[in-house]
């Protein structure tokens, strides 16, 4: 029995928001995006490298204040990109972790936490 990568869908309730969160600020692409009609809510993919997430504005998919963890190798080039990228509502800071890992935590505008670390899963 095998299992294969988990997709997080997180709740967002404003489409400009959050592109100029985890688009413009972030670097994520819009894989593709659904809607059942139009002035529906959005459903996307958005994707950077091998992260894949889904962003959704449906009310019962998920609720908002989700916590994920993501494991990059380039988290203090990332943290420095992110700084000099001027976004104005987060100054991203690495911190030093007991267990000997660096993370750094941002909220997006609607309450959900992304850490990215360094630390490699085995």
């Amino acid at each position: 029995m095998s299992f294969g990568k988990t997709t997080p869908i997180l709740r967002i309730f404003d489409e400009a928001k959050a592109k100029e969160f985890y688009i413009e600020f972030l670097g994520f692409t819009v894989d593709w995006e659904h809607r059942f009609a139009e002035g529906m809510p959005l459903y996307m993919q958005i994707s950077k490298d091998g992260c894949v997430l889904h962003l959704s504005e449906h009310h019962g998919d998920c609720s908002p204040g989700a916590a994920l963890r993501i494991e990059t190798d380039e988290l203090e080039a990332f943290h420095q990109q992110l700084n000099a990228a001027g976004y104005g509502y987060a100054k991203p800071n690495l911190q030093a972790m007991p267990w000997g890992s660096q993370d750094m935590t941002l909220a997006d505008p609607f309450g959900n936490r992304l850490t990215f670390t360094n630390t490699v899963s085995t």
